[in-house]
């Protein structure tokens, strides 16, 4: 294993009711806050007004920033930066999914920095102050409630990019699972598929030797297998629900990759295609990892991928080879029995854009990925088979 330091200072509050924990913190925290909100799924089910009576508890005054899309857009951080300095807020609760999340983070960063927030995407800048937030969390998929990264898209130049900092952790998020009950199918299924790409990104890596983070991935990926079926088919089942939730947020507070590198290119693949199309960020890994699999397979890698087809899919086979195959076809089926798509074509994406795409993937680093270093025209071939 590597040398690694591990620190997680996000204080949680898990379970049913735990919104009533939001006024102590906000007594702690902040005296004027601004909140972070979607597109009003969270004031059409009640979930807002739960915040909202935590914060008149707590004599706390709060501006509003909604209508934050997936894919979240930086004119949205623009204009919650312009708002916190215009009602002078001091704190930012996130009421929502990642994007909400991610939004809020960059927010936070943009409004302690002089120049333009997009410079921490872009440049070589480290986010070093951030007003504090927190969050309250109504979708598993991305993690964002536990890490210290923030995904934005700038419309105009169509780049999907992150950036990270300790300074956007938060600093506590209320985890209820019953308020992921009014989550669609298919976007409990994406989020599905987002978290076990988590998981694969740090079990698909450096070093080998590295047993415990790896047998954690393990058992957190066969909890996706299990309970994920159920959450889509019965959105109300608690234990389905609680489940997939706190594995989201395993799967991203820096455990799993503790003395391992990661590989992450499955990720910078699939930002190009969401950045461009516009599409479910977890719909997109569902495409593009088992081709990314299936191309970094080789007389290497065949020893990991094999351990993953006999230690979550319990595949027996006659070589590594084999089980690695099996392996990657039953992810592919495991995916489609969420109702996910397994080809580009299915969503109405051709081949016009692939050589651009993958020239952006890897502007920043020439190459991309640990587990198999992968340059322009490799990323270009995941596309091709991913058609």
């Amino acid at each position: 294993m590597l040398n690694f330091i591990y620190h997680v200072p996000t204080k949680i509050y898990f379970g049913k009711g735990q919104i009533k924990s939001l006024g102590a913190e906000l007594e702690k925290h902040a005296k004027k806050a601004l909140i972070v909100t979607g597109q009003g799924s969270v004031k059409k089910h009640g979930i807002f007004d739960d915040v909202v009576k935590e914060f008149s508890a707590a004599g706390v005054p709060f501006a509003e920033l909604t209508g934050v899309k997936p894919n979240p857009r930086l004119k949205s951080v623009y204009n919650g930066i312009d708002i916190c300095k215009k009602e002078k807020a001091d704190f930012i609760l996130a009421v929502g999914g990642g994007s909400v999340i991610d939004t809020a983070k960059a927010i936070a960063a943009g409004v302690k920095y002089k120049g333009d927030v997009w410079d921490f995407f872009t440049k070589d800048i480290v986010c070093e102050d951030a007003l504090p937030l927190g969050t309250v969390l109504t979708l598993a998929a991305t993690g964002s409630e536990m890490d210290t990264y923030a995904v934005i898209t700038n419309e105009q130049s169509q780049r999907k990019l992150a950036f990270g900092s300790k300074a956007v952790r938060p600093v506590f998020s209320i985890l209820d699972p019953e308020y992921t009950y009014t989550v669609t199918k298919y976007n409990t299924a994406a989020g599905i598929a987002d978290i076990m790409t988590h998981i694969f990104e740090e079990y698909f890596s450096e070093p080998y030797s590295a047993a415990v983070p790896d047998r954690m991935s393990e058992a957190l990926l066969k909890v996706c297998v299990h309970y994920g079926p159920v959450a889509c088919e019965n959105p109300r089942d608690y234990e389905a629900r609680a489940n997939i939730l706190w594995t989201s947020s395993l799967a991203l507070n820096d455990m799993l990759d503790a003395g391992k590198r990661g590989d992450w290119a499955s990720h910078a693949i699939e930002h190009e295609l969401s950045a461009i199309y516009d599409i479910s960020h977890g719909v997109g890994l569902a495409i593009i990892v088992p081709n990314w699999m299936r191309f970094v397979l080789n007389n290497d890698t065949a020893r990991k991928l094999a351990d993953y087809g006999k230690n979550v899919w319990n595949i027996d086979g006659k070589n590594e080879m084999e089980i690695a195959n099996k392996a990657i076809d039953k992810t592919i089926s495991f995916f489609k029995s969420l109702g996910l798509p397994s080809r580009l074509k299915e969503i109405d994406i051709g081949n016009e854009h692939f050589k651009k795409m993958a020239e952006s993937a890897i502007e920043c680093q020439g190459e991309v990925g640990s587990f198999k270093s992968l340059s322009a025209s490799d990323i270009v071939e995941i596309f091709k088979m991913s058609l």
